[in-house]
């Protein structure tokens, strides 16, 4: 491990904190749009589901260049939140906020589906007894969906983790502030004679998103135990 050098740990560290603001912010969008995707009957459904998988067809690149493009500081978007003091680009926000784009479409899929699987007739049911949306909404649809909650977080937190294209376009490589660690790995690869540098971060990488899944396999197991009071 001594191979690996401050700006390394640095570039983990920053990883783990970008992934988990990543995910974190994205969750209530993702459910509620997994909701909307589920069970609404609206115009439009069709183009909202091909927006939130427009970024597993896209390059990433282009991802991050289109929030450069909206979000940088002379940005339609960028210039009057720069202004009040809301910068994206360059810093490790705007990291998190690639990182969070990239990762939506994969956090709505096992949440919608988690949604859909749910019997109709225990919402019916509820609702002859009675019970508002909101009620309904935290009662019946969150308990039920939770694995699929679960497995949305992981996914987003692994891929927001993984992110290389996007944050780098939207974000750069800049050292102990948006050097996240698959941009710390590239780096390494270029670097003759630092194969070994590489190596560890990619086993840094791969323990981390290992960990992720197992913490999330045995939540998921407590959730469903409980659901079925076991």
């Amino acid at each position: 491990m001594s191979l690996l050098t401050p700006a390394d740990w640095a570039a983990v560290l920053l990883s783990l904190k970008v992934a988990t603001a990543a995910m974190i912010v994205s969750m209530p969008l993702a459910f509620f749009t997994a909701l909307a995707l589920a069970k609404g009957r609206f115009a439009g459904k069709s183009l909202l589901d091909a927006l939130v998988h427009l970024p597993l067809v896209l390059p990433p690149v282009a991802t991050g260049y289109a929030l450069l493009i909206l979000l940088g500081r002379n940005g339609p978007l960028g210039a009057p939140l720069a202004e009040i003091g809301i910068v994206f680009a360059f810093d490790w926000t705007g990291a998190a906020l690639a990182a969070a784009v990239m990762a939506f479409p994969l956090m709505v899929r096992p949440i919608r589906l988690a949604i859909e699987a749910i019997d109709p007739e225990v919402d019916e049911s509820a609702l002859t007894l009675g019970a508002r949306p909101l009620m309904r909404l935290i009662r019946i649809t969150l308990p039920l969906a939770a694995p699929g909650l679960i497995a949305g977080a992981v996914m987003g937190f692994a891929k927001a983790l993984g992110e290389f294209g996007a944050t780098i376009t939207f974000a750069a490589a800049i050292p102990g502030e948006t050097l996240t660690l698959p941009t710390a790995i590239y780096q390494a690869v270029q670097i003759p004679g630092a194969e070994q540098r590489a190596l560890i971060l990619c086993a840094i990488a791969t323990a981390i998103a290992l960990a992720a899944v197992l913490v999330s396999n045995a939540v998921s197991r407590a959730v469903e135990h409980r659901a079925r009071g076991v």
